[in-house]
């Protein structure tokens, strides 16, 4: 475990991506194969369940510090982070705990899931009184699932080829579901993952998801329409379908196998023909109807375990294929987009139509259709483009409608966490309950409750403002707040925003009645008062557009 808390806090301290590299391939120098699997496997986004609940560790991190929970609530409050808060206020260490990561996680950590209270108490307890501040920072991080680093999976692919001197290529193939939670990694996975003689995937195994970048000016800039394939961009679950073996295994983007959730899916793969995998979309898509359903009919699919009849039957899900990365046992993804979607049409699997409206004006023209097509957009795909790995420039392009928008007011703000967690950076935005007749209207609201002109809360967001902008908006919650309901500050409102998001739809579990999906600051307004701020009407006529 000291290795791995050591290898953390270089990582941690450095935004040098060429220094994160070299402290990961020391770490994998010296490092035993059981250690360096688990370490790989929590850089490369790994996420072990929680062990013990949060609300336990700070029940034990006041005991054990003798701290009221007020106090120790304070410092939590000023750290942002129950990691670094618990490691500052517990005494000095009895014992010396020395013990390898994959120990450590196999033999300490995981166990607690599935212990009763009073031996969770104990092995916290023992683990905090033999580990260094460090160490207890990095324990409380693995039980309490909040393990986060600055990584990418792809610097951590990076490292392994350099340090192991092989095809960092062939090193993403292998890690494909390397980080599955139900999967531990094990010191022969790791190593699997060096064996070049591996590199072609096998049973279940998926393939790298190869993405797009935001197309960042006009498609004509892309040289001829001809070149170019466009198909819309659904608004779905990323995933890819494998059919090996007579056995077929659902992949999400994020590498979590989702097979049993979409029963359906699994049931149309299990006709195609051994050693094929598809990359599509999962939507949900009512029998009868021409386009897909809403996101919002999805949701109710995702993270569920277990499926009724009722919930099948009412939100329904089929895969639209977009790519074919291998058939007949071959590996087709070096092959050319064209040749490829001729593939996937000839297997008669669902695909994702192609757009065909002419020159870049009929495209554009046509995209303009997208929010009645229930879609977010064009793909552009270069004819000749082989399915790589992650992003490259050039190859494909996301080409989004405007997101849906509207003028809110800020009324309620919290500090945010880590660097931000002396800043206030996640806000909560209102709209009227009905447009004001004038400024003095709006200004009289404020100061009442239970009138007739009000503010509904409909939306929260964190992200789309500079880190200038957010020193200035956190010292105008400072300046205008009027009360405290712990970490939570409401403000006499005076800011407005220009809110985003890409969806939009009804909600009984929202007081407004309306929940919208991505939101994220566009911009402060500083053109608009107070007043001129949009409506729950406005909403809800986006609804209409929507559909």
């Amino acid at each position: 475990m000291k290795r791995f808390v050591a290898l953390y806090l270089a990582i941690d301290a450095s935004t040098s991506t060429l220094a994160k590299v070299a402290a990961l391939k020391r770490y994998l120098a010296d490092a035993p194969p059981r250690d360096a699997a688990w370490a790989v496997y929590l850089l490369a986004g790994g996420t072990p369940r929680r062990a013990v609940p949060t609300s336990e560790l700070r029940a034990l991190a006041c005991e054990s510090a003798g701290l009221p929970e007020w106090l120790f609530e304070a410092g939590y409050a000023a750290t942002g982070d129950l990691a670094e808060a618990i490691a500052y206020v517990l005494p000095d260490p009895e014992d010396k705990l020395d013990e390898p990561l994959a120990d450590w996680m196999e033999q300490r950590i995981l166990p607690l899931r599935k212990a009763d209270p009073v031996t969770r108490r104990e092995a916290v307890l023992s683990a905090w009184r033999g580990l260094s501040a460090d160490e207890r920072f990095m324990f409380v991080k693995l039980v309490g699932g909040g393990f986060r680093v600055g990584v990418s999976k792809l610097l951590v692919q990076r490292a392994i080829a350099e340090w192991s001197g092989k095809d960092v290529a062939g090193i993403a193939q292998r890690m494909m579901g390397y980080t599955d939670i139900d999967t531990p990694p094990t010191a022969e996975r790791f190593q699997a993952l060096l064996n070049e003689d591996s590199s072609g995937a096998r049973g279940g195994q998926p393939y790298p998801f190869f993405l797009a970048h935001a197309l960042p000016g006009e498609p004509a800039a892309l040289g001829e329409r001809g070149d170019w394939l466009a198909e819309w961009k659904y608004d779905g679950i990323r995933a890819q379908v494998v059919k090996r073996d007579g056995q077929v295994w659902i992949w999400s983007r994020g590498e979590e196998l989702v097979t049993e959730r979409f029963p359906e899916v699994e049931a149309a793969a299990s006709t195609w023909p051994d050693g094929t995998v598809v990359d599509g979309e999962l939507l949900a898509w009512l029998p009868g109807e021409a386009e897909p359903a809403p996101f919002a009919l999805l949701q109710k699919r995702i993270g569920r375990t277990k499926l009724s009849k009722a919930i099948l039957a009412e939100a329904p899900v089929r895969l639209l294929a977009y790519d074919l990365l291998e058939s007949e046992g071959v590996d087709r993804r070096a092959e050319p987009m064209h040749v490829r979607r001729a593939r996937l049409e000839q297997l008669g699997i669902p695909t994702s139509p192609l757009v065909d409206a002419g020159e870049w004006a009929g495209l554009a023209a046509a995209r303009e259709q997208s929010r009645e097509r229930r879609v977010e957009g064009l793909m552009l795909k270069h004819r000749e483009s082989a399915y790589g790995i992650g992003r490259t420039v050039g190859a494909w392009w996301k080409w989004k409608v405007a997101p849906l928008s509207v003028d809110a007011v800020l009324i309620y703000a919290q500090a945010g966490h880590g660097r931000r967690a002396n800043l206030y950076t996640d806000y909560s935005f209102a709209v009227w309950n009905r447009t004001p007749r004038d400024a003095e209207e709006a200004e009289a609201a404020l100061d009442s409750t239970g009138g007739e002109l009000m503010l509904v809360p409909f939306a929260k967001a964190y992200s789309g403002l500079t880190d200038e902008e957010i020193k200035r908006v956190d010292r105008e919650i400072r300046r205008t707040t009027v009360e405290k309901f712990g970490p939570v500050r409401r403000v006499r409102p005076t800011m407005v925003f220009e809110l985003g998001f890409e969806g939009i739809q009804a909600s009984t579990r929202h007081k407004s009645g309306i929940a919208v999906r991505f939101p994220r600051m566009l911009r402060i307004r500083e053109d608009k008062p107070l007043h001129e701020a949009d409506t729950l009407d406005s909403l809800r006529e986006l609804m209409e557009v929507v559909g």
